[in-house]
């Protein structure tokens, strides 16, 4: 039986940098495991959040309207929340790399 449900995570996220992508998952001073990624949006009016929620639309394979951003909207650390059958979400994030 398919668990529904978000999936929850972290991801730094890199605006300005020079590229869209996923750049695997990473350890913060910490210990907490969050996703780094970087867009070439600037942090502008939403602009990078919205380059973000595109780029994991499309790693993810889901349509953006399942990605919402819970907590961080104005900081690097963003809180995300992916609606979706949660067992094929997991696999796709596990997938990106192992966590640290």
């Amino acid at each position: 039986m398919a668990e529904r449900g978000p999936v929850r995570f972290c991801v730094r996220l890199t605006p300005k940098g020079g590229r869209d992508a996923v750049e695997g998952w990473a350890k913060s001073a910490d210990g907490a495991v969050h996703l780094k990624a970087r867009v070439r949006a600037v942090p502008e009016n939403g602009k990078a959040n919205a380059a973000l929620i595109g780029l994991l639309a499309e790693t993810l394979a889901v349509p953006k309207s399942a990605i919402r951003i819970a907590g961080g909207e104005t900081a690097r650390l963003k809180r995300i929340e992916v609606a979706g059958e949660a067992n094929t979400l997991r696999a796709r994030l596990q997938a990106l790399g192992d966590a640290p």
